[in-house]
Order: structure tokens, then C-alpha cells, then sequence
């Protein structure tokens, strides 16, 4: 990994004061801001990397690790020290045949919002009790005071994995490779969309006895050809012809187990909503509670009436007896 010098990068000497860094920021960003250079990718990587190296040194606890950093560098690049490992990453191997679908954020990691890779690497302030590379490169090397080997949790790691809803309502297990180990992990029936479920210790490895950090699966339920999953209740749309609409009558509706009976009462009117009672999802965590399946009616107008049908529905709207 190449050495960024940000005071370089800002045209200031590295006695600069927080005054002068952020005239030379204001004067380059300006230059070289992506609206006064539309289509220009040069200029916006020049953009980006002028406004990560502001980002550190006008920050004065940043300003201060990439100084220890710079006086450090050669030490650090022979060193043989991993950083990579304390970063999040897809921690999935090939096994089980599932795709999963790494989602890190360097800005949750650094809150730095993701610059380059030296920038991500090093420059953010990484969330409580987690490990920050430059912390443990440095403790490592005995600690800034060269006395210090402090203990630090490894790096939680999240991913994302897609399911279906069938197996959201009826509960389902998988098994994927994180770092050589096999895993399984349950889903339990009534799983949502965006649940998180935690493997604890599965996380990136801590530093200097430290605990691992967790592992994070994110379920992610893929699109239902038929229903539309609302909380606990499901909707599907079901499309009646007009004399089914008017008269009523009893049709076949799918649900998740099965299709059932429904009767459609007589004077249904288009877009309306008909309730069968414990027809929906599970309700996760709940024995035997499940939520509702609701029928959207979208009742199919006759596009052409024959002349019988046209004659029947004049004489109806004028109150006259249809064949008289």
C-alpha cells in the first residue's frame, strides 16, 4: 500500500495551521469541484482526493494518528502486519451452494464515508470496543509509549443472504463456510425482510487476547410472484369478471398452504379488500399466531358486450325488467 501525503495532496507545509489547511482545501475544491468539470474523471478523483485529505488534517485527532503513521511507515511496511484483516469483508467461502452478498460500509468502520483504500484503511474512528488497524499496528510495535499491549475486540462482519418467501414462512436452515469453518445458521418461520441474525464470535479474530467479533447475516426476501408481504399479513390480487363482481360467488384462492374457498359477496366493488383470517405469515417468534391474507378484487370489465348484453344492461339502468 502506497504512503499518502496529504500535505502534498493540499499544497501546505506540514506545520500548516487549521486556518491555512482549509484555504488550501477551499481553493483546490473549488478548482477542481465535479460541477465546474462535468465529464471529467480526472478531476474528480482530484476532487476526492483533495477532500480526503482535508477530511484528516482538519481534524486535529486524525491529524495526529497520520503523523505517528507517516513517522511509522517503514516500520509498518516491514513489518508484515495484516491490516486487511481488521477491515469488514465477505467472509463467505464457496460452500453451501448460496450466494451471499458482502454489504460493509467503511464509514461504519471509519466514519469517514470510504476514501481510498490508505484513507479507509487507517483514518476513521472505528466504532467503540472494535478494533482499529493503526491502534493494533502500533500496539503491536509495544504500543505508542512502547509499554502498552491492550486487548482489542475483532471486527463485526455483515452480510447479506436471500431467501425466499416460502422459506420466510415456513422456516428454513443453511449452511456456508466463514473462514474455512463451516456454519449453519436457522431461520426461523416468520423471518422479515432486513432481520439481522448473529453469529457470535464469528467476526474477524481480536488482537492481543481480545475477543472475535461477531458475524451478522442480514435476510434479504426475494420478490413473490404472488403475494405482497405486509407485516404480518399477506396480499395477493385476484381479478373476478363482472357478473362475479355484481352476483357473487364462491372462487378458488391460493395462499402459502394451499388454495382455499372464498365466497365473494355480491356488489364487490373494484379494488376491494376481502380478509381470510389467519391466512398470512407467522408471526416470528409466536406459537401458532399468524397474520391475515388479503384479496385485492380487480374486477375485469368486459372490453365488448354483445347486443344481449348490451340491451340487458340499458334496460337495468333504466329500471326496466331485463326480456320485456
Amino acid at each position: 500500500m502506497q504512503y499518502k501525503d496529504y500535505y502534498q495532496i493540499l499544497g501546505v507545509d506540514k506545520k500548516a495551521t487549521e486556518k491555512e489547511i482549509k484555504k488550501a482545501y477551499r481553493k483546490l475544491a473549488t478548482k477542481y469541484h465535479p460541477d465546474k468539470n462535468p465529464d471529467d474523471k480526472a478531476a474528480e478523483e482530484k476532487f476526492k482526493e483533495i477532500t480526503e485529505a482535508y477530511e484528516v488534517l482538519s481534524d486535529s485527532e486524525k491529524r495526529k494518528k497520520y503523523e505517528q503513521l507517516g513517522a511509522n511507515w517503514e516500520a509498518f511496511q516491514q513489518s508484515g502486519f495484516d491490516p486487511n484483516q481488521y477491515q469488514q469483508g465477505n467472509p463467505f467461502g464457496q460452500g453451501g451452494g448460496h450466494t451471499f452478498v458482502f454489504e460493509g460500509d467503511p464509514s461504519e468502520f471509519f466514519g469517514g464515508g470510504g476514501g481510498s483504500s490508505f484513507f479507509d484503511m487507517f483514518f476513521g474512528q472505528g466504532t467503540q470496543d472494535k478494533t482499529d488497524p493503526f491502534e493494533a499496528f502500533m500496539h503491536q510495535r509495544g504500543g505508542r509509549g512502547g509499554r502498552s499491549r491492550a486487548a482489542y475486540t475483532g471486527q463485526d462482519l455483515q452480510a447479506e443472504m436471500d431467501i425466499t418467501l416460502e422459506e420466510a414462512y415456513k422456516g428454513s436452515s443453511r449452511t456456508f463456510t466463514v473462514n474455512g469453518d463451516n456454519l449453519r445458521i436457522k431461520i426461523k418461520p416468520g423471518a422479515y425482510d432486513g432481520q439481522k441474525l448473529r453469529l457470535k464470535g464469528k467476526g474477524n479474530p481480536g488482537v492481543n487476547g481480545g475477543q472475535n467479533g461477531d458475524l451478522y447475516i442480514v435476510l434479504r426476501i426475494n420478490p413473490d410472484p404472488r403475494f405482497n408481504r405486509e407485516g404480518d399479513n399477506l396480499v395477493i390480487e385476484q381479478e373476478v369478471d363482472l357478473y362475479t363482481a355484481l352476483l357473487g360467488d364462491q372462487i378458488s384462492i391460493p395462499t402459502m398452504t394451499g388454495s382455499v374457498n372464498m365466497r365473494i359477496p355480491e356488489g364487490t366493488s373494484p379494488g376491494a379488500l376481502l380478509r381470510l383470517k389467519g391466512k398470512g405469515m407467522p408471526v416470528y417468534g409466536k406459537t401458532d399466531q399468524y397474520g391475515d391474507l388479503l384479496v385485492r378484487i380487480n374486477v375485469n370489465f368486459p372490453k365488448k358486450l354483445s347486443d344481449a348484453e348490451r340491451k340487458a344492461f340499458e334496460a337495468l339502468r333504466k329500471g326496466e325488467t331485463v326480456g320485456a
